[in-house]
């Protein structure tokens, strides 16, 4: 774990305070981990996240079915 010493407006730290209380938390540094876990999730990009580049590898290891023409791909797919 990191500590740091951050200087916060006071318009922050009731911000904290709020968070803070809303889940219950024991500190401000679990509020702080909470905001930065809600930040990641609504504003990081994607390809950012490291659950988008497991799925990506995922992907990256599927093997396609190879067709010659729309004919043969209907076929496969309607099976």
């Amino acid at each position: 774990m990191v500590q740091a010493i951050i200087n916060i407006s006071e318009r922050a730290n009731r911000v904290l305070n709020i968070v803070k209380a809303k889940y219950g938390l024991k500190d401000k540094s679990d509020a702080i981990n909470i905001m930065a876990k809600e930040y990641e999730q609504a504003i990081m990009e994607p390809e950012l996240r490291p659950e988008y580049i497991k799925k990506l590898e995922k992907i990256q290891k599927q093997k396609g079915v190879p067709f010659k023409n729309m004919a043969e791909l209907r076929k496969i797919i309607e099976g």
